[in-house]
């Protein structure tokens, strides 16, 4: 006869993790032997009760080990129908095994009772003399403290490691391997319309991959927007029912679903994970990887961040300043006077993954450095290795940022932005130049520029200037290369070109300014005229 246990409500499920019965059977020095039932079956121990009533079962929760003398059997060998309906009720009530213990009332384990625990499929576990049921009692709750031990230093484990993926460059793929190794599974970040953005792991059978797509359907956050169906065609609609979370099963492999909170609008990302199993302790480690998944993609967080975007993206294209500044005036620092803003341009440091994912893998990579940066007015750049340019509250600080190379302008007001835009893309040149992480440049003026009236030093640097300024190459070519102080090498890997090319256009720059370029007082007037272009 099949045994079977009834579940337990939510309510009752214990806080601690179950312990093998046989674990407890494996220790010597409890003694314990099984006598009767299913061995080997994966039996799990989540109480332990101590009874002599001829009816336990309206005092069991379900998956106890169910100690007893037998003081209520009626003698050595037992009554078979008794002990019959004994076992019946343990099994019905839910009881994970039954311990036996011999002495002081029995010498050695009923017959009838060793048959009627086969019958019903529940081990019966015999309790030696000298081994008092407070002893196996202990020995449970030991067992279940190192287990929960073991979890606990699992979480700490993988949630270190975790955040430490975060902090590499190209963090969503890093953290992606790393929850893949944690589990022992598959992970993939999967888009509203079904794109795999990343993957890792190694990737279960094509059945599981098609159902690990539709659960990233069911778990479509509530604000995404899009088919009903991964490519079922039809009207876009919301889903404010859609649950943060799902769990499937495909033969033997365990999937689970996870909702990214944010995103970009109209991704609807999703994370996916497929394992050979599941415990509390996967869940709680997904859990870990779908908040720093969240916070690493999270590119906007409402719709006046969005507002903001689109009027940076106006601006740069072109759009009156004083049309936007209305929609960015509440985005930098409080207080009265004309607002303050520094552009950042930034170039992944490695390679996208290629293909037509780069442009979504972009994307999130921009997401991830404006979330580091702590602004939402991002322009991603289109395709994987394009320049990132973003814009913040001149207030806020501006630090490396683990694998990208940035360029940073000097504080300027909303009108000079295309300015502080092109001192910008010069800063982060200077900086894959040199090889650093970042590199600051200056509006307005500081030290000795500072000490020339703006209007003054633009009309000089016109002067000065006037024979290049018909070729924005040359213009350009000779800033860099006086910026690089004259080194032929660096200004070429500054501006993509051979090193005669800059050799070539710096021999004519000096020719229509009929200048000296080996005299230091030369450079440095034709430095500080190019600074007021």
């Amino acid at each position: 006869m099949d045994k079977t246990h009834m579940p337990l409500a939510p309510h009752l499920t214990p806080p601690t993790p179950p312990v093998p019965l046989a674990g407890l059977l494996a220790r010597a020095d409890l003694g314990l032997r099984q006598v009767a039932g299913p061995r080997d079956d994966g039996t799990e121990i989540l109480w332990v009760h101590t009874s002599e009533l001829e009816d336990p079962g309206p005092y069991l929760l379900g998956g106890e080990l169910l100690l007893s003398a037998g003081v209520h059997f009626d003698s050595a060998s037992g009554s078979g129908a008794y002990l019959d309906r004994y076992v019946a009720r343990a099994a019905e009530a839910g009881a994970a095994a039954l311990g036996f213990g011999l002495a002081p009332v029995h010498d050695e384990t009923p017959r009838a009772l060793i048959a009627a625990c086969d019958r019903y499929d529940l081990p019966l576990v015999e309790v030696p003399p000298q081994t008092p049921f407070t002893a196996v009692t202990r020995a449970v709750w030991q067992a279940m403290a190192e287990v929960r031990h073991r979890e606990l230093r699992r979480l700490t484990e993988a949630q270190q490691s975790l955040a430490a993926a975060a902090a590499r460059p190209a963090p969503v793929p890093a953290v992606l391997r790393q929850l893949a190794q944690r589990l022992g599974g598959w992970t993939a970040l999967i888009a509203r319309d079904g794109a795999e953005l990343y993957e890792a792991g190694p990737r279960p059978g094509e059945g599981a991959s098609e159902a690990a797509k539709r659960l990233a359907a069911v778990v479509r956050p509530a604000d995404a927007t899009g088919p009903s169906g991964i490519g079922s065609g039809t009207t876009p609609a919301r889903r404010r029912d859609a649950p943060s979370s799902a769990t499937d099963t495909v033969g033997a492999t365990s999937l689970a679903g996870y909702a990214l909170a944010g995103g970009t609008p109209g991704a609807g990302l999703a994370l996916v994970i497929a394992t050979a199993r599941r415990d509390p302790a996967d869940h709680a480690i997904a859990g870990i990887a779908v908040v720093l998944l969240s916070l690493l993609t999270g590119r906007y967080r409402g719709p006046a961040d969005a507002d903001r975007a689109t009027a940076l993206v106006r601006l740069l294209l072109g759009a009156r300043p004083e049309d936007i500044e209305p929609v960015l005036s509440g985005h930098g620092a409080a207080g009265g006077g004309p607002q303050q803003w520094t552009v950042v341009h930034g170039s992944p440091r490695g390679g996208g993954r290629g293909g037509e994912q780069e442009a979504p893998a972009q994307a999130l990579a921009a997401s991830a450095l404006a979330a580091g940066l702590g602004t939402a007015l991002v322009d991603p750049g289109g395709a994987a290795g394009a320049t990132v340019r973003l814009l913040l509250p001149a207030d806020r600080e501006v630090t490396a940022q683990a694998g990208w190379t940035l360029g940073v302008s000097g504080p300027v007001s909303l009108a000079d932005l295309a300015t502080a835009d092109a001192e910008a893309e010069r800063a982060l040149r200077r900086a894959v130049a040199n090889r650093t992480a970042m590199a600051q440049g200056r509006s307005g003026g500081t030290g000795v520029t500072g000490l020339v009236a703006p209007k003054e030093a633009r009309a000089h640097a016109r002067s000065t200037l006037a024979p290049v300024l018909d070729s924005p190459v040359l213009a350009e070519t000779l800033r860099t290369w006086l910026a690089l102080h004259g080194s032929w090498d660096r200004t070429a890997v500054a501006l993509e070109v051979h090193r005669n090319t800059v050799r070539q256009r710096i021999g004519r720059a000096a020719a229509l300014l009929e200048a000296d370029l080996d005299n230091p007082d030369t450079r440095m007037d034709l430095w500080f005229a190019l600074r007021w272009l």
